[in-house]
């Protein structure tokens, strides 16, 4: 009787390697099979493909390009040399003894920013990369502001405190202290400014704070504030402290990826009308969403649920925004979400139910052009807001998706910054309070009404 022939273990390897890569590659088109039907292929791509929404570009060796002219820029700006635990040193940067600004012009050596929710308030890491950078030559950049050497020179002074991160990172109170880290900086900041003959020439009112994180600053706002503030909004100060003639209102850093134009999917490939995810129950304003929920929650084309970033969230308000035609922007704790600029990158018409919101640049963009208005008193009147919606057909859809996908760069961060992108918007709207005489308002907006 002829003896049975085990398998070697190569070919018992072979085999069991086969399987596992069968089962990958069948399990993915399973997972695109069961999603297609709701989502269309470009975002599917995305939604496979791309990853923590943070750009950082290449930075080619371009050493013949000219540096910024000071002659030329819209700005010129003094930036403080303060000590690296009032900004990248919060990032856990290590300097060299001495060293106060990291090398930013190789983005190896950039220190990263962290990811999550802290990114959306990162407004600070850059706009202290874009000063750093502005007079490397090699870096391709717009010449909207110029860093200069001298407070003599400069039209505003930057102060380079990453009070968001400090707040996010540093507000608990350890143990063995008594009060926290954020606190211990902001009282830190307070000394800082007071004692420089700068602020004591001004009052302060030539300088450039960012406090874009609701509750950062917290402790010293009101001591600080006769300076320039680059804010999210103005829902939580007193008029005095931050308001349109001296504030800058700034995007959030998006969450989720941006869409491509040639990867926006049109009207007839987003099967959502509307779509919301996120905290449902809040307080003060954002009470209004609890009402939309019940109201739109058993709407057969609507997307209306509780979510998170955690756990693929993130990715999943990806996919869902770019798949949808209207996205809800709605009023929560504070009058502004990154709600927003998540849906202007995805390229979904914003529907903005938030009557006390402030928009960034509105002064120069329109938001009419490419979102809705309504007011919140007519939003939660039953039937109303859907009605609005399906009312719209694909003609003036279409022509605010493709307004949208034009100004979707005035909403990017990036470094090194590009004309046209978060920072340098933000940077010119500086450069036109400067400029103009006139006080600042609110543009006319168009509130569609019943």
């Amino acid at each position: 009787m002829a003896k049975k022939t085990l398998p070697t273990s190569r070919l018992l390897l072979s085999i069991t390697s086969f399987s596992i890569f069968f089962l990958i590659i069948s399990s993915f088109f399973l997972f695109h099979s069961v999603i297609s039907p709701f989502i269309p292929s470009s975002i599917f791509k995305q939604f496979v493909v791309e990853s923590e929404p943070i750009n950082y570009k290449k930075i080619d060796d371009l050493s013949g390009n000219k540096a910024c002219d000071p002659n030329t820029a819209l700005l010129r700006v003094y930036m403080y040399d303060m000590p690296p635990e009032f900004h990248f040193g919060l990032l856990d940067w290590k300097p060299s003894q001495n060293q106060i600004w990291p090398d930013v012009s190789d983005l190896k050596d950039v220190p990263r920013y962290p990811g999550g929710l802290n990114l959306q308030h990162s407004i600070e890491y850059w706009l202290t990369l874009d000063l750093l950078s502005s007079k490397i030559k090699k870096i391709v950049r717009p010449c909207s502001v110029i860093r200069v050497k001298k407070p003599s020179q400069a039209d505003f002074i930057f102060v380079p405190f990453f009070a968001s991160l400090s707040y996010n990172r540093h507000s608990e109170v350890l143990a063995e202290e008594n009060v926290s880290l954020n606190q211990k900086l902001q009282v830190k900041l307070v000394e800082f400014l007071m004692s420089r003959p700068e602020w004591i020439k001004s009052g302060g009112k030539d300088h450039i704070i960012v406090a874009h994180h609701p509750n950062s600053l917290s402790y010293v706002i009101k001591e600080l504030g006769s300076a320039r503030f680059v804010l999210a909004d103005f829902g939580r100060y007193a008029a005095a402290t931050a308001n349109l003639d001296k504030d800058v209102i700034a995007p959030y850093h998006h969450l989720v990826t941006s869409i491509s134009n040639n990867n926006s999917a049109p009207f007839d490939k987003r099967p959502t009308l509307a779509y919301f995810q996120g905290a449902i129950f809040r307080k003060d304003g954002g009470a209004i969403r609890q009402e939309l929920y019940y109201l739109l929650k058993d709407e057969k084309d609507v997307h209306f649920t509780f979510g998170t970033t955690a756990k693929g969230g993130r990715r999943l308000a990806s996919h869902g925004m770019g798949s949808s035609k209207f996205c809800l922007n709605i009023a929560g704790d504070t009058p502004s979400s990154n709600r927003l600029f998540d849906a202007i990158v995805s390229h979904c018409v914003p529907v903005i139910i938030s009557d006390n919101i402030e928009l960034p640049y509105e002064d120069v963009l329109d938001y009419s052009e490419f979102s809705v208005f309504v007011l919140a008193s007519d939003a939660v009147k039953p039937g109303f807001l859907v009605n609005l919606l399906r009312e719209i057909d694909v003609d003036e859809w279409t022509k605010m998706w493709e307004r949208l996908k034009e100004v979707a760069i005035h909403f990017e961060y990036q470094y090194p910054s590009q004309t046209g992108d978060a920072v340098d918007m933000i940077w010119q709207a500086f450069a036109r309070k400067q400029q103009s005489a006139v006080k600042m308002k609110r543009r006319q907006r168009r509130y569609r009404l019943p």
